[in-house]
């Protein structure tokens, strides 16, 4: 079994975190921020999971096999 690495942007809502896989655009959230980063791990394995099943894995190959770059910028308004 190949692992893949992706993004997890994880930020506070009013009520828990949400956390959200850019290069998927799968979300998912939870209580705490572990939760809600199990939760989006939990939530791309079964996307994964049923791409596979629809036959579209290769349509999404891309996202999950490009190399990421990420970065942190500052925004003043």
């Amino acid at each position: 079994m190949k692992e893949y690495k992706f993004t997890a942007v994880i930020w506070k809502e009013d009520v828990g975190y949400v956390s959200k896989c850019s290069e998927l655009g799968v979300a998912s959230a939870g209580d705490t921020v572990e939760e809600a980063l199990e939760n989006l791990k939990e939530a791309i394995d079964l996307y994964i999971e049923n791409a596979k099943e629809l036959g579209i894995l290769d349509d999404i190959r891309p996202a999950i096999t490009s190399e990421k770059l990420t970065s942190a910028i500052s925004v003043a308004i």
